[in-house]
């Protein structure tokens, strides 16, 4: 499947950057897609799989185009404004339509850290130690993480620790998934099952989330990225669209070519669950040590984008100063709030460890917040661009469709799903 970018405002054909620009303007679109395939989007591909086989599978596939073409909106507004997101809802549409959507941002950012921290639990939980130990340890990686004032050390630490989310490819490799079956079951669409509708919906939401381009687009105001670095930041964005994706359906085969072949009522409700599900098929190395390492890579560079998104995103509808580049006592608010969220998220999950059970439904929460998310984002691509780089014509046209069929889609899918619908 190919991405393809919508045409530059010179006219001219978009060509893959040199290979000095791109390592130059790598990063934001790596690892906000990275951080895409966070611990509640590996048990929704998890539970696709084991409860509907290949079905879902041609779905994650699909979405790869839909993902790149929001991220690229985002790509765009940030370079060409130097503004984040929610400054420029604010600077367009007021202080109010401002503060609905970082209200959004902090709903999806809270149900975000609860799977984030869930998965890092339920990782040490396997391995026998309490969530009294990991969470605290993990929370104090996070802050030290951030807590350095350079966007480029964060970004590069993010990177690594997001590159264990390939051990999901090696666990998919493992399961010795049968071709044949693949492409006649993700052929088989149940279109009038509620429940893979809510399914369908979950998964929706898994891609495309709210704090993704509120970060994104900070990232690359932070890191002052100018026109000429369009192509390679789309290259960016592009190439982390395709991984993300592949992650999530190495995941779903994975879970599909054992649980859903054997135990297809298994409750994959936690990472714990899943791991001991798969250990039987996969053996105690596959299914703890290397797919632990993926749920960890996962669960960490998504806690970093999450909570630096939500402290990006209040900072700019606030008035704060956010910056990575700023010291902490410099941005003491915007260091203040992303530590509140970390050590916010950890709390609440050592204190109320049955809320990992809200996995899934986090995922069609996002899902049901995307008409939101997706207006504000078009709307500013609509006004807020320099007019050579304003969606227009057919491309605005396609753009639009895309995101009302997807809307549609998740909130239907979410709707019907819960029973809410007939």
């Amino acid at each position: 499947m190919s991405i393809i970018a919508p045409p530059s405002s010179t006219g001219q054909r978009l060509t893959p950057p040199t290979a000095r620009r791109f390592l130059a303007v790598f990063g934001p679109g790596i690892v906000v897609m990275l951080a895409d395939t966070d611990v509640g989007s590996v048990i929704t591909a998890g539970q696709s799989g084991a409860q509907w086989g290949y079905r879902l599978l041609l779905l994650q596939l699909v979405l790869v185009p839909i993902l790149y073409l929001v991220q690229e909106l985002t790509v765009r507004l940030g370079i060409f404004t130097g503004r984040g997101h929610g400054e420029l809802i604010r600077e367009n549409f007021g202080p109010v339509w401002a503060w609905i959507s970082a209200c959004g941002l902090g709903i999806a950012t809270a149900g975000a850290l609860l799977t984030e921290f869930s998965g890092v639990a339920g990782i040490g939980e396997l391995y026998g130690l309490s969530r009294g130990l990991t969470l605290p340890i993990a929370a104090a990686a996070l802050l030290a993480v951030v807590l350095t004032g350079s966007y480029r050390r964060v970004e590069r630490v993010a990177i690594a620790v997001g590159l264990f989310e390939f051990a999901f490819f090696f666990v998919a490799w493992q399961a010795h998934p049968d071709a044949h079956a693949i492409i006649v079951g993700s052929l088989d669409i149940p279109l009038h099952s509620k429940a893979y509708a809510y399914l369908v919906a979950a998964n929706i939401g898994a891609v495309i989330m709210p704090w993704m381009i509120f970060y994104q687009q900070s990232a690359i105001a932070d890191k002052r990225l100018r026109p000429e670095h369009l192509p390679a930041a789309r290259w960016d964005t592009a190439i982390g669209a395709i991984v993300t994706q592949l992650v999530m359906a190495a995941i779903l085969i994975a879970c599909a070519a054992t649980i859903g072949q054997r135990t297809p009522d298994a409750t994959l409700n936690t990472i714990g669950e899943m791991a001991q599900t798969l250990t039987p098929f996969l053996g105690t190395t596959v299914g703890n040590a290397v797919f632990g390492a993926g749920v960890l890579g996962a669960g960490i560079v998504a806690a970093i984008v999450v909570s630096l998104a939500f402290a990006w995103g209040l900072g700019e509808v606030a008035g704060y100063r956010r910056s990575l580049e700023q010291r902490p006592f410099e941005a003491r608010w915007f260091y203040g709030v992303y530590a509140i969220c970390v050590i916010g998220g950890a709390l609440f999950v050592g204190l109320w460890p049955d809320l990992v059970s809200l996995n899934v439904a986090v995922q069609v929460m996002n899902a049901l917040l995307l008409p939101v998310v997706l207006g504000f984002l078009i709307a500013l691509a609509r006004r807020a661009l320099p007019r050579g780089q304003r969606i227009a014509g057919a491309y605005y046209a396609a753009v639009l469709a895309i995101a009302v069929m997807t809307c549609l889609l998740g909130i239907f899918g979410g709707l019907s799903g819960a029973g809410i619908l007939g």
